[in-house]
């Protein structure tokens, strides 16, 4: 994506950047305006942005888009574990945020708020965007304020975004990051269900007070040891009652993000084998039949996968000792038995001799 700055903020932000940045910014902001005149063009739409594990239905238009995505940063409490709360920082209220879902040649505009309440500067950095500071430097936002950009998304493929402002390892590590999807011009293929999974860390110290609270550690963070690895946001969200669902011949997507901030995952559905495999946000280059697939840190990857035999299949990071830090999840998928695939044997016990 190309970053669109409205005009009455061009010199503001070229002043308020590095002087590396600077430079950059006066080149690339004098060629937006030719840019910014045939976004005007477009019909207006509001982005297609549901939660996790929900995924917007595929897009249908066959041309590009003015997409308006309203994205709000909000610190408050929230459980992580069961028992167990600590201060988050949220996307619209949510951990991870919403999964936005856009097409190759929409004009992207952003208007991101800062709560009222919050105590810090946050701020979005898309992983989608061409250009200094993937958007961040102009969407830095205090409390109770609001700003806006408008971006091109040029690039297909399936990108981390995440806030980035200092200190960028806490903004990260406190839950401000989500996915968004570019679909290429042509759209994805068609399939059963589409999943949003998104892998992170939580660093905390101490053991909870009176109310169930731990605050969080720098120090943990510093040391690359989390308390928890998780997906969606808090242990046991893929899990028992909040399991995903599917049925036996249904191909089933899932859209994974690693956001990190520390951690390689090496995700892994055991008693399947994804079909295939999108590696590290691209759409373009497929991979067939594999196990397990590395995602790093800030990267996310597309796997899809059909369903043949019942049953539940535990989804992993398969650096296994993370389970017990909260990386697990459930897939649980009804459907009548398939013995050409899958049985179990019953060994027969030798009969007894006679004495």
């Amino acid at each position: 994506m190309k970053t669109i700055i409205p005009p009455s903020q061009r010199l503001q932000q070229i002043f308020m950047l590095s002087p590396l940045f600077g430079l950059l910014g006066i080149l690339v902001v004098f060629g937006f305006p030719s840019v910014a005149r045939s976004a005007e063009k477009l019909p207006v739409v509001e982005a297609s942005m549901t939660y996790a594990p929900n995924v917007p239905p595929p897009i249908t238009r066959k041309s590009p888009a003015r997409v308006v995505v309203t994205l709000e940063a909000k610190e408050y409490l929230d459980e992580i574990a069961p028992g167990v709360k600590t201060e988050v920082w949220g996307y619209n209220g949510h951990v991870p945020g919403p999964f936005i879902r856009v097409r190759e040649g929409d004009s992207l505009e952003v208007h991101f708020k800062n709560a009222p309440k919050n105590e810090t500067s946050h701020t979005v950095d898309f992983h989608a965007v061409t250009g200094p500071c993937g958007a961040a430097c102009w969407l830095l936002t205090e409390p109770g304020k609001e700003s806006a950009v408008l971006a091109r998304t040029m690039n297909p493929g399936l990108y981390i975004y995440h806030c980035a402002a200092q200190p960028i390892p806490v903004h990260i590590a406190k839950g401000l990051y989500g996915l968004i999807l570019v679909e290429p011009k042509e759209g994805m293929s068609k399939v059963d269900r589409e999943y949003y999974i998104l892998q992170s860390e939580f660093y905390t110290e101490g053991v909870p007070d009176k109310d169930g609270i731990v605050a969080f550690s720098s120090k943990n963070g510093m040391d690359e040891h989390p308390s928890y690895v998780v997906f969606n946001g808090k242990v046991g969200a893929l899990t028992e009652g909040n399991a995903l669902k599917a049925k036996t011949g249904e191909t089933i997507r899932f859209y994974v993000g690693n956001i990190g901030p520390h951690l390689i995952s090496s995700f892994h559905l055991i008693g399947e084998i994804f079909d295939r495999v999108w590696r590290e946000g691209s759409l373009s280059n497929e991979e067939r039949n594999i196990q397990t697939t590395l995602i790093p840190a800030g990267g996310a990857s597309t796997v899809e996968f059909k369903v043949d035999v019942p049953g539940n299949f535990t989804i992993v990071d398969h650096s296994i000792f993370r389970i017990n830090k909260g990386a697990v999840g459930t897939l649980h998928v009804d459907g009548p038995p398939n013995p050409d695939v899958y049985q179990k044997l019953e060994i027969k016990e030798p009969a007894q001799k006679n004495k």
